[in-house]
């Protein structure tokens, strides 16, 4: 079972499609496009009955926490899930998880059955999980472009564009029926830090007017539902 931890400062910024292009030119000096190039990533976020992680998110305490089960591309049966407990405490962003076969995730997911090896960040899934008896609530996927830094790969930038969800139909194994979070032409830019933001980069950000935001997918995806449903949650 393959196991990680991340521990980091996470921005975010929303950007329009020129500022988008432009940032874009300003990071090819500094920054590499990773192997995987504009790529899928696919979400299931799981909540308690009446949604008290993402109720509690959205009242930006100190800490907070989310579980989901994350993908890559068009999953198979030899994809890798990745089960994530993602906490944030005064704004460091630290990230739990663990990675398994499809069928090995859905026996746990759905039926319980644990697997042979219980690595210790497993033990932590499994609290979580049984500690808010969670369920799942909304599919969530996004197309991604990710940059690492030239001198510093620990520096990682990250583009965002057709977030999509729904509510129904919780599997990876399909991304039809979504419905668009944001309008075309805007693009979500996440900056993952370790330490410091490198001055060149707080350059370019000054001179091209991008600042700062808080913007959680999850959480804007509940926003809209409750909107829907006259700002009530409905069962």
């Amino acid at each position: 079972m393959i196991q990680k931890v991340f521990n980091r400062y996470e921005k975010k910024y929303m950007l329009t499609e020129q500022q988008y292009c432009e940032i874009r030119k300003r990071l090819e000096e500094y920054m590499e496009e990773d192997e995987y190039g504009l790529h899928t990533i696919r979400n299931i976020y799981y909540d308690t009955a009446n949604d008290e992680l993402i109720r509690t998110s959205l009242e930006k305490p100190k800490y907070k926490e989310k579980f989901r089960v994350r993908c890559y591309g068009e999953p198979n049966e030899e994809s890798s899930y990745f089960l994530e407990i993602k906490k944030k405490y005064k704004g460091i962003v630290n990230k739990r998880r663990i990675v398994m076969k499809p069928q090995e995730a859905k026996a746990y997911l759905e039926k319980g059955e644990k697997p042979a090896e219980q690595s210790q960040i497993f033990r932590e899934v499994d609290y979580v999980w049984h500690h808010y008896q969670l369920r799942p609530k909304v599919y969530l996927a996004y197309d991604r472009i990710a940059l690492f830094g030239k001198s510093d790969p620990e520096f990682r930038v990250t583009f965002d564009q057709n977030i999509r969800s729904r509510d129904f139909e919780l599997t990876l194994e399909n991304d039809t029926g979504t419905t668009k979070l944001l309008e075309d032409g805007f693009y979500l830019m996440e900056v993952k830090i370790s330490n410091a933001m490198p001055l060149w980069f707080v350059k370019i950000l000054t001179e091209l007017g991008i600042h700062s935001t808080s913007f959680s997918k999850y959480g804007n995806v509940y926003r809209k539902s409750l909107e829907g449903n006259g700002g009530r949650k409905v069962c």
